[in-house]
């Protein structure tokens, strides 16, 4: 990367994680619930159980850490409290089963027991932290706010590592690390969650959370692999050596990566040499929404045409272009798991960073 370009980057992250004048992330403040009532409501009828379970309907109805603090994150954007904490009450009980104060990743209603994982998934301990964190700050909840410091601090210690000049996210505690494999560390850019690194500096100010950000950063700009110029559900990168695609693993921008540019945007970074290559691929090859990739060969393995992805596009056509956001994906409809999300949370981003789109 040229020099003058890191620095840039530095600086994009620190203004992104220290808030660039703006009131401390977890000071209480009004808010506005970006996530209407209405389509909450019918998100929890289709993938919230009455016992708080975030059911992934594509997978086997399984539930996962991811889940869980997607479905905390969504209640506390829509206000609503007491789903807030039946979610959380799940989580805290049926999830938070480690010794090392992260969450259990994988929960199988059909299993006996019901984990079958136990390893821990950084994306999902990042969700629940955060969730919590902005919970018991809005909501006045010290209980919440120690919570999301007890998880935050257990991510700093065993999930934020160095390697090299880099302090890099381990998606998993157990199979990720440098240890682990040859290749290592094996990471996953969507689970960098740019939005939580300003609370979680604050929650566990031991971690650097802003060198963390800025390699997040790094790493897209160098790991935009193949003909199509994207980044990999999951790349190697080794200390002293390239970024390449990860042995093991497929070689596609696949479901992971497509909410890399939704967690840029959410954490106010609208930065176009980054963002610009999704915006490039997805208008050429996807009619302005997102495609599951072949990294190699730079082919659209599968189309992805459902509202919960196709808002992806258009939300990346606003933030770049002040585009308008279509008649057709300004209603929601739950269809799946994993979209209906994508869809919350890309409404929310419109609510709160983009109303002239809307």
């Amino acid at each position: 990367m040229r020099p003058g370009r890191f620095a840039g980057l530095l600086a994009l992250a620190a203004t992104l994680l220290l808030g660039a004048g703006a009131q401390p992330p977890l000071k209480a403040q009004p808010m506005a619930n970006p996530v209407p009532m209405e389509a909450w409501n019918a998100y929890m009828s289709r993938f919230v159980a009455e016992n708080g379970r975030v059911i992934d309907t594509a997978n086997g109805d399984i539930s996962h850490s991811e889940g869980q603090g997607y479905g905390m994150l969504l209640a506390f954007l829509a206000g609503d409290r007491g789903n807030f904490e039946r979610i959380w009450s799940f989580t805290r009980t049926e999830l938070m089963i480690r010794d090392d104060g992260l969450a259990a990743w994988r929960w199988d209603p059909n299993a006996t027991p019901h984990v079958t994982d136990v390893n821990a998934a950084s994306d999902g301990d990042i969700l629940i932290s955060y969730a919590l964190g902005r919970a018991g700050a809005a909501w006045n909840n010290p209980g919440y706010t120690e919570a999301a410091r007890k998880i935050a601090r257990a991510l700093g210690s065993k999930l934020v590592v160095k390697s090299g000049d880099r302090l890099v996210l381990l998606p998993g505690v157990q199979g990720f690390s440098a240890d682990d494999r040859k290749d290592g560390p094996i990471l996953n850019l969507s689970y960098w969650i740019f939005e939580a690194f300003p609370v979680l500096s604050q929650l566990a100010p031991e971690t650097d959370w802003t060198k963390l950000g800025v390699s997040g950063l790094e790493l897209l700009t160098i790991a935009r692999l193949g003909p199509a110029q994207l980044p990999p559900d999951w790349i190697a990168a080794p200390a002293r050596g390239p970024v390449t695609i990860a042995e093991g693993f497929p070689p596609v921008f696949g479901y992971n990566s497509l909410r890399i540019s939704l967690y840029l945007l959410r954490a106010g970074i609208a930065d176009a040499q980054i963002l610009g290559n999704f915006q490039r691929n997805w208008r050429a090859d996807g009619g302005g929404g997102p495609a599951i990739v072949d990294i190699p060969t730079g082919r659209v393995v599968n189309q992805l045409t459902e509202p919960g992805y196709r808002i992806l596009g258009a939300s990346l056509a606003c933030a770049l272009e002040g585009t308008a956001i279509p008649q057709e994906l300004r209603h929601f409809e739950p269809t799946l798991y994993y979209p209906s999300t994508l869809f919350l949370l890309s409404w929310a981003l419109l609510v709160e960073k983009y109303p002239r789109c809307l």
